[in-house]
């Protein structure tokens, strides 16, 4: 019984860690750099204007295609240094003919009938790319205006090869479960703050990321998470991958849980996915903080962090079998009447979605519920193989 108890606290660090303590340890790391170092300057060079290509990968894009082309006009940014590349392999809604009537605004179509998914029209349309830096963004989503010339700003760093934008949500449901998942990225943004002024951010947000052209390579056609596979593999030749939350894509929420799980699961079959692919990249002594930033701000929430969720709740109840489950004296007792607790309100938060209930309490545990399971989930359809490569975009919220 000491031992399962001994157990059961590494385990409990290791998810408190995973989710908050990373989080913390990442304040005070960050304060110390700056006692020593003082606040990491950005470089900025009023001169550096290099023409860039926003290139989006689409499907089926018909509806936004307009918003998106007018939103990539009116950046804040020399017109004729931005080209606009779009890559709309097996769109059959009419998108690749709506968006020739762009063609004198410099708008460049690339099409082919045939549906491969989107790694395979980025590795196939970054031959068509002629400017040093590429800006990657979904069709669907609309980018602040200051967005491009901030992302460039930072490429004026030589050591910089990758720059990540600040995913943003809609709230105009706020007290929604799928609303919760503006909280959930603002907590992300925060943390990526941090992790690049330590060193570097670990994965970009497929919405806006940009990268030197040069370091591009192509990725596995079955890739799942075609960002953060690029991203980090850029990372991994010694460059730093940066973030600037004031260059943001904007969308919607999702339209409810069940289409944010659908979207997380791909997300989790991805991670363990893109976990196998980058290996190396688990070795401390060849890649340093980098390594510990990839393991404490992923590799954990991927793989430990949600097995030990399921672990620690039965290894609680043996132990409060043996102690009595109404014996308040033993705070295992108080542990395993807390995670009882936790699982109840996880559940009320789904009842309530389904109700259209808006209370915003019980939808925060419902959306850590849900990001924990969809791990599950995807390693089973990563197992099985019958996560498909073609993205299928979860309903978003109007």
């Amino acid at each position: 019984m000491l031992t399962l108890k001994i157990l059961f606290w590494i385990f409990l660090f290791v998810i408190f860690y995973a989710y908050l303590g990373y989080g913390i340890l990442l304040f005070f790391l960050v304060r110390i750099k700056r006692l020593f170092k003082g606040r990491k300057k950005t470089v900025h060079d009023p001169g550096y204007e290099p023409e860039v290509t926003l290139f989006v990968a689409a499907y089926n894009e018909k509806d936004f295609v307009d918003r998106k082309v007018q939103n990539s006009l009116e950046m804040e940014y020399p017109a004729e240094k931005i080209k606009q590349l779009w890559v709309t392999d097996g769109s059959d809604d009419g998108t690749p003919e709506l968006l020739k009537k762009y063609a004198d605004q410099g708008v460049e179509v690339h099409h082919k009938d045939e549906r491969a998914g989107k790694i395979a029209a980025m590795n196939r349309g970054v031959q068509f790319v002629k400017t040093p830096i590429v800006i990657f963004s979904d069709g669907n989503t609309m980018l602040g205006k200051e967005s491009i010339r901030r992302i460039v700003n930072l490429f004026s760093d030589p050591k910089v090869g990758c720059v990540s934008g600040e995913k943003r949500i809609y709230a105009k449901d706020k007290d929604s479960a799928a609303g919760t998942e503006g909280i959930y990225w603002k907590y992300e943004s925060t943390l990526k703050k941090w992790d690049a002024e330590l060193y570097s951010v670990v994965g970009a947000a497929g919405e806006l990321f940009a990268v030197r052209t040069n370091l591009f390579q192509k990725v596995e056609g079955d890739t799942l998470l075609d960002d953060f596979i690029v991203s980090l593999r850029i990372a991994m030749q010694g460059y730093t991958i940066q973030y600037d939350p004031k260059a943001y894509a904007i969308e919607a929420p999702s339209a409810s849980v069940k289409e944010e799980l659908k979207r997380k699961i791909r997300i989790s079959a991805g991670g363990i996915q893109s976990i196998l692919r980058l290996l190396p990249l688990l070795n401390f002594f060849k890649y340093g903080i980098l390594s510990f930033q990839y393991i404490s701000h992923r590799v954990l929430r991927w793989t430990l962090a949600p097995l030990f969720l399921l672990l620690i709740l039965i290894m609680n109840t043996i132990i409060t079998a043996t102690e009595g489950f109404i014996d308040f004296s033993h705070v295992f007792t108080w542990l395993f009447w807390g995670q009882i607790a936790f699982y109840l309100i996880a559940l009320l938060g789904w009842y309530l979605e389904n109700h259209k209930i808006k209370i915003k309490a019980f939808f925060i545990p419902y959306y850590f519920f849900i990001m924990n399971l969809s791990v599950y989930l995807g390693l089973r359809r990563f197992i099985k193989g019958k996560q498909s490569v073609n993205w299928e975009r979860a309903k978003r919220g109007s």
